[in-house]
């Protein structure tokens, strides 16, 4: 409980600016670990890790609330199935 009451706009604004810096961080780290990788031929894991972490905290925090619908779990899935392909495409250097 903060010292000043918070209306619900005051909230909603929070929780969209929260949104867009995740955005922003995500698609920067990404950047980044195209560059690292494909113009310096640096292993960029360490990035690539934080970039899962996050998803993976947003993920389990939904899921522990109950926020979680089925469309949700298919959109997700569908996506780690794209990223493990387009992973496996990349490590066999076939993206090249």
């Amino acid at each position: 409980m903060g010292l000043v009451p918070r209306d619900e706009r005051e909230l909603g604004v929070d929780l969209a600016a929260d949104r867009l810096s995740y955005l922003v961080l995500s698609f920067g780290l990404l950047g980044l670990v195209g560059w690292r990788s494909f113009v310096n031929g640096e292993s960029p894991w360490d990035l690539l890790m934080l970039v899962i972490a996050g998803g993976v905290a947003g993920t389990l925090y939904r899921a522990w609330r109950g926020a979680v619908s089925g469309r949700w779990l298919v959109v997700g899935f569908v996506t780690i199935g794209i990223a493990l392909v387009v992973a496996v495409i990349v490590g066999l250097g076939l993206g090249r």
